[in-house]
């Protein structure tokens, strides 16, 4: 389900369109035709358009981190500092994985095994909440579920999971038990318990 816009420029880009600006960014880098590249570019500057907000991708020795803001910070096509006036309505997402973590593909590849424990050993309603926070901890931090922290634990709970999972009340009434399920089929950093109480 998309977004609806606002008549004006948001403080901050919703979530849900981060994801999809991280998605297409993706598509296109992984693209083998330089003309599909071309087009997922083509959508992921149009769905940020809809807020007003642009996108780069900015080079780091790490890896690569997608850059989204407000695209009237840009003048002739480079950032205009004296128009910055909150940098916190920018959003950046680290796309090559951080450090020796490796990369989203490798952490997806991880990640996609342990929701399929979930679903085989916990059932369907365990596994949608499994993919929910593979999802996040792939498409935020290009990590596996197993190298989650409390603060990760945290965001999930409290915001990328009520605005962008969709969940049903039958997937919010389990949530947590779904958390300590797909924790137990890895070797988790940190335990649930310690952030839900």
């Amino acid at each position: 389900m998309a977004d609806d816009p606002d008549t004006d420029a948001p403080e901050k880009l919703p979530a849900s369109t981060v994801d999809e600006a991280v998605r297409l960014t993706r598509l296109a880098r992984n693209a083998v035709d330089e003309n599909e590249a071309a087009a997922h570019r083509e959508r992921r500057a149009a769905r940020l358009e809809e807020y007003g907000f642009t996108a780069r991708v900015r080079e780091e020795e790490n890896g690569e981190t997608l850059v989204c803001h407000p695209a009237e910070w840009l003048e002739d096509g480079v950032v205009d500092f004296t128009a910055v006036e909150n940098t916190d309505r920018a959003t950046e997402v680290p796309l090559s994985g951080r450090g020796e973590q490796g990369t989203w593909e490798d952490a997806e590849a991880e990640n996609r095994t342990i929701v399929e424990a979930v679903r085989e050993q916990d059932g369907a309603i365990h596994a949608k909440n499994a993919r929910a926070f593979a999802d996040f901890m792939g498409n935020h931090y290009a990590a596996p579920i197993a190298d989650a922290r409390a603060t990760h634990i945290q965001e999930f709970l409290r915001e990328y999971y009520p605005r962008n999972a969709w969940p049903t009340d039958e997937q919010w009434a389990v949530v947590v038990e779904s958390l300590r399920r797909t924790f137990e089929k890895t070797e988790p950093r940190q335990s649930v318990d310690s952030e839900t109480g």
